[in-house]
């Protein structure tokens, strides 16, 4: 009986190693997947890629609950009374609750990071460092993001188990991708022994903003988003605003006749604070680029944050918009 009770003690415990390193391999695939686009969004929005791949992996169960297989909703975002896209029912905290759906997964990785960024009560995430995981894990419970008490802890578990931080240096420029670009695959040849061929892997691109056509607005003043080729005189013309004017309220740029490059051109002046507490520089951005971004005069931003406008950008930087920069961190770098 003894030898009996034994073998199947042995037997559940090999069960589980073996359930463990199936889960381990599920999350390890869930990352591999969608790593590129949580460190494109930190880069657009600064919600660390390490949060993002952590409430990623929970809520969906890597990948492969009911809710996400029928939705593509990662971050178990429900409709609210504002929603006005694709929706499923899925029982939740209660019996068919509306959730939002989206045609990829991309698109819910992107509402999340705007969910958060536009949400109030979580404006006070993003005065923490991207690299604070245990903030922002503690933080989101305490906004009310989930209901279960024991949600900072799953997130911060996953983070350290699976070392997400990494990814939130990566976004930083802090760290070096971890894989090579270059993937080796084995092509067999008839007779011969297996060559190694490699396949170059494309990088996603970083996620860009897309702007309505006609005019809208960024931090409450009035912006259209041109085309390269159009005449700024023909602009100025359309909107009865004098053509040296709308230089002025473009932070006096050059006064060319057309636009080289597809644009923001502000039909007001802009306002002299942002709309958010910091900007997250990304990949090949100016101080120009941000101000214009961001809706912020040009000499507000220098002034925040002690800088030129000639000030070289470095992706991960941390940009302020409302207050000056703490002293002795000018322009500084997200740590």
């Amino acid at each position: 009986m003894k030898l009996k009770l034994f073998v199947c003690s042995i037997v559940a415990l090999s069960l589980q190693l073996v359930t463990k390193a199936q889960n381990a391999a599920v999350i390890q695939q869930y990352i591999e997947t969608y790593k590129d686009i949580a460190i494109a969004e930190m880069q657009r929005t600064g919600v660390p890629a390490s949060i993002k791949l952590a409430q990623g992996i929970h809520e969906t169960a890597a990948g492969t609950s009911i809710l996400v297989t029928k939705s593509n909703n990662h971050f178990g975002i429900k409709c609210k009374s504002h929603w006005t896209g694709q929706s499923v029912k899925h029982t939740d905290d209660a019996p068919n609750e509306c959730f939002r759906k989206y045609d990829e997964p991309g698109q819910s990785y992107k509402d999340h990071s705007d969910f958060l960024r536009s949400g109030q009560r979580y404006a006070f995430l993003f005065n923490l460092e991207p690299t604070d995981y245990k903030g922002w894990a503690n933080g989101l419970k305490k906004a009310g993001y989930a209901t279960n008490p024991k949600y900072p802890q799953i997130i911060i578990k996953l983070i350290e188990d699976y070392h997400l931080d990494d990814y939130t240096l990566i976004a930083m420029g802090k760290m070096e991708p971890k894989t090579s670009d270059i993937a080796v695959v084995s092509k067999p040849v008839e007779q011969q022994p297996a060559v190694v061929q490699a396949a170059v892997v494309e990088k996603p691109a970083v996620v860009k903003p897309s702007y309505p056509d006609g005019v809208f607005k960024i931090n409450d003043t009035k912006v259209v988003f041109v085309k390269a080729g159009t005449s700024f005189l023909a602009l100025a013309q359309q909107h009865n605003i004098p053509l040296k004017r709308l230089f002025e309220f473009n932070d006096d740029m050059p006064e060319v006749e057309e636009a080289d490059a597809d644009q923001l051109i502000f039909l007001q002046r802009k306002r002299k604070t942002g709309a958010e507490e910091f900007h997250i520089v990304q990949p090949g951005e100016t101080v120009y680029d941000v101000a214009q971004v961001q809706a912020i005069r040009l000499e507000s931003l220098l002034s925040y944050n002690g800088i030129t406008a000639n000030k070289i950008l470095v992706p991960g930087e941390k940009l302020y918009l409302k207050t000056f920069a703490p002293a002795g961190n000018k322009l500084a770098s997200l740590k």
